[in-house]
């Protein structure tokens, strides 16, 4: 099983100062012969449930000297999970949790905006230091 991301705890704690219920932690999913969960080493899934909603969501750091590596590495992982999951969960939502200091930096430059836009991302921007959510992208 892959290692705890570094904002793995705090992102977890956000989304239960949010309201969420931690069900998973994590989550993995059987795709035929194939185990997914985050392998990276410093990722994993949480999956939360809210009023009957249900989430998985990929925790991203983006913490190496280049965010264009970084994101391309987050988005294979991230439609990877969501074919999966649209198969065998199709009723949880795939997010993925990016620090409010990237979004800020890379995601909203006109590239950023673009792949959002493109690739369908559902995105949860969280701050590190106070361990809350600022911005749930739909």
């Amino acid at each position: 099983m892959p290692a705890k991301d570094i904002f793995h705890n705090t992102v977890k704690n956000a989304l239960q100062k949010d309201g969420w219920t931690i069900t998973h932690d994590p989550l993995s999913i059987r795709f035929g012969k194939v185990e997914l969960y985050v392998d990276l080493g410093a990722e994993k899934l949480i999956a939360a449930q809210k009023n009957g909603e249900q989430i998985a969501v990929e925790i991203k750091s983006f913490l190496m000297d280049s965010n264009i590596t970084d994101f391309h590495r987050a988005l294979g992982q991230f439609m990877n999970y969501r074919m999966a999951l649209e198969d065998l969960q199709p009723k949880r939502i795939l997010y993925l949790a990016i620090p409010s200091g990237i979004y800020d930096d890379f995601f909203m430059l006109p590239f950023g905006q673009k792949a959002i836009e493109y690739h369908q991302l559902k995105l949860i921007v969280y701050d590190i230091k106070k361990e809350v959510i600022v911005k749930w992208l739909n």
